[in-house]
């Protein structure tokens, strides 16, 4: 049977199964090759919106039996390509298993299906005092921020998904349906296989049921602002932050040029400069006394006063305007795309690492701004590139490299936030070495026919396509 056969037969046989729920319309198709990624969009064949548990398990088991790869797609917000379906196939559309299935407020959990996003996740836990803290920026699906270990903008006060997943339901790739674990806030009963697939951008299974850690709601928050003449300043005063212990639930770095670009797109009025986003939760006097401690270490790093946004209005404003990075960088030079990367160094290394890239940006001649999650030291970089111009695309690149290379030499890593996807293959390769043979390894054992999500993290086939 040939390639075209074979997608007609999957495509019947899901149209028997699923009826309007599965289809080959062009539109649906292109819609779901891409992302908010600067790679090229790689469509699926088909397209398919599961339900439950068991639509996935028989949409596994169907494609298991045709040989047809499988690419499980939450948003479509990821960064590096990670859901492009390069080999075609079947493409699962978590959009309609959105639900909360259970929530135990007296043990700060709950069991979500994949495809509800984290803002409506938030929504729908408001009337409990509880929220879930995980904010990437982009309204992610739950699935989706599972499958790429992803983090944000209160990571360096509540960690990444990999502190805040419980325990994940996955259909493996015979179609086995498997609980990695119970709802017990630890556990040492055999591997741990809930970290095994969180972070595994579903190349190992399919994730269908994810029980997450909530937390209480703050009883007060306040947030604030402070300008710096020089970037290497305010990412002193950051380290300084976290060195002495302050608890800050968010504090994020502006450089010059992504501060012109939200005052453009927000309508703000901050100085175009260097600039620390902060955020801090708790009592009333415990956050006065924690924003005390922050702006004396401003202050000694020559920051500017701190401007403060505690109405509710005010700071969602303000957070709006952060979690609308990429479109506000885009709208400095309309047009072009972003050729979007992050890594993440030790604390340390940060300042040098991320100064570093902003000369290489500068002597490349490159509009690119700079926002960073500074309190974990994690950056990321917005190159803002004409795709058909392949002389300044070369320029891009080399930046990137040297960025992400200086990053592994710092002890760093490739990537803090995006995942591997199609854009870090051969970074990961240097970061990691050997490693990588025993993740093929773990591939191998769980998914012989490499049909979930081929061609990322690592190149399982001979002629799998490079990164484009």
């Amino acid at each position: 049977m040939g390639v075209m056969d074979n997608v007609a037969s999957v495509a019947e046989s899901l149209s028997a199964l699923f009826g309007a729920r599965a289809t080959t319309a062009p539109g649906t198709l292109a819609g779901h090759g891409g992302s908010e990624a600067y790679h090229a969009s790689a469509p699926p064949d088909v397209v398919v919106f599961p339900e439950t548990t068991e639509d996935v398990r028989r949409v596994v088991e169907i494609c298991a039996r045709m040989n047809m790869p499988m690419v499980a797609f939450g948003a479509g917000t990821s960064l590096e390509g990670n859901t492009a379906a390069i080999h075609g196939g079947v493409c699962l559309d978590f959009s309609q298993m959105n639900k909360i299935v259970a929530v135990h407020g007296d043990d700060l959990d709950v069991v979500v299906q994949p495809g509800i996003t984290r803002k409506q996740l938030n929504a729908q836990l408001r009337d409990t005092g509880l929220f879930f803290p995980i904010d990437p920026g982009a309204d992610a699906s739950i699935g989706g921020m599972s499958s790429t270990r992803a983090s944000g903008t209160m990571a360096v006060r509540y960690g990444t998904m990999k502190d805040n997943v419980l325990a994940l339901e996955v259909v493996l790739a015979d179609g086995r349906v498997i609980r990695t674990s119970k709802r017990a806030r630890k556990s040492a009963a055999g591997y741990d296989l809930t970290r095994l697939f969180v972070g595994a951008e579903g190349t190992l299974g399919i994730i269908t049921e994810v029980t997450l850690k909530l937390h209480p709601r703050p009883q007060a928050i306040s947030s604030a602002v402070c300008s710096f003449d020089a970037l290497d300043d305010a990412v002193a005063t950051a380290i300084a932050v976290i060195q002495s212990g302050v608890p800050v639930a968010r504090m994020e770095l502006l450089d010059d040029v992504m501060m012109r670009g939200i005052n453009a797109y927000a309508k703000l009025a901050y100085r175009e400069a260097p600039t620390l986003f902060f955020e801090f939760h708790g009592t009333d006097a415990w956050v006065k006394e924690q924003a005390d401690i922050a702006e004396e270490i401003a202050a000694d790093h020559r920051g500017q006063e701190f401007q403060w946004a505690t109405a509710l209005e005010d700071r969602s404003r303000l957070w709006h305007a952060r979690d609308n990075t990429l479109y506000a960088g885009l709208g400095l030079r309309p047009g072009t795309q972003a050729m979007i990367t992050d890594v993440c160094v030790p604390v340390s290394r940060l300042a040098e690492c991320l100064l570093a890239t902003k000369q290489d940006l500068d002597a490349a001649g490159l509009i690119a701004p700079i926002v960073g999650h500074v309190g974990d030291g994690n950056f990321h970089v917005l190159i803002l590139v004409d795709s058909a111009d392949a002389e300044e695309m070369a320029r891009a690149r080399q930046v990137h490299r040297r960025m992400v290379e200086r990053a592994i030499s710092f002890d760093g890593t490739c990537t803090g936030e995006h995942g591997i996807g199609l854009g870090k293959i051969d970074f990961l390769a240097q970061e990691l070495g050997e490693a990588v043979d025993v993740m093929r390894t773990l591939k191998n054992a769980l998914d012989p026919a490499n049909l979930m999500n081929p061609g990322k993290i690592f190149k399982a086939r001979p002629a799998e396509p490079e990164a484009s």
